[in-house]
C-alpha cells in the first residue's frame, strides 16, 4: 500500500513539473525560422547568416579567444558558460529545447536569442498577427537584448552605438504590396 501511495505521488509530482514547463517557450532553432523568413519576406535569414552573431560560436575557437580565455583563467572559450552565454542562443535565454528542434549551439546567436524562444509564436497564423505573435512570447526591443552581451563584462568591449550597430543587423519585414 505505502509503495502504491507512493508511486501515485511521485507520478502527480512529475506531472504537476511537467504541466509547469509544458507552458514555458522553447527553442525550435533557425533553420525553423528561415523556412519562412527567406526572400520572399525580406530575407531576414540571409541578413543574419551574413552577420556575426551567425559565427558567434565559431569565434570562440579562434586563437584570440582562446588567448582571452586563458587570460580570464578560463578553460575552452567553446565549453565555458561565461562565454557561451554571449555565444549561443541556448546559453543567452538560458530556455530548453523544442522536441523537434533543429536547434544546435553552431548556429551561434540565432534570431530567438533576440526575438524569445519560438515554440509558442512559431506558426504563421500567430505570425501574421504581430498583437497574438507578441502575445505568444516574441520579443521586438532589441537594445534592451543587445546590452545583455555588448556591455563592460566583455572582455573584447570597447564601446556599444546601438543605433550604428543596429543600422548593420536591420532586418525589417517590408510592408505588403497593396
Amino acid at each position: 500500500m505505502r509503495k502504491m501511495i507512493a508511486l501515485l505521488v511521485a507520478t502527480a509530482v512529475m506531472l504537476s513539473a511537467f504541466a509547469v514547463f509544458a507552458d514555458e517557450p522553447t527553442i525550435i532553432g533557425t533553420p525553423k525560422c528561415k523556412m519562412c523568413h527567406k526572400a520572399k519576406t525580406g530575407d531576414q535569414f540571409k541578413i543574419w547568416s551574413e552577420s556575426s552573431h551567425a559565427n558567434a560560436f565559431e569565434t570562440l575557437k579562434s586563437e584570440a579567444s582562446v588567448a582571452i580565455a586563458k587570460e580570464q583563467g578560463l578553460g575552452n572559450p567553446w565549453e565555458e558558460p561565461a562565454c557561451l552565454k554571449c555565444h549561443v542562443t541556448q546559453a543567452f535565454l538560458g530556455a530548453e529545447l523544442h522536441a523537434k528542434t533543429k536547434y544546435v549551439p553552431e548556429e551561434g546567436v540565432g534570431c530567438e536569442a533576440c526575438h524569445g524562444a519560438g515554440s509558442a509564436y512559431k506558426s504563421k497564423k500567430v505570425m501574421q498577427d504581430r498583437e497574438a505573435a507578441v502575445a505568444a512570447g516574441l520579443k521586438l526591443e532589441a537594445e534592451s537584448n543587445c546590452i545583455q552581451c555588448h556591455n563592460e563584462e566583455s572582455p573584447t568591449f570597447k564601446e556599444f552605438d546601438f543605433e550604428a550597430r543596429w543600422a548593420e543587423i536591420a532586418h525589417p519585414i517590408p510592408e505588403p504590396a497593396e
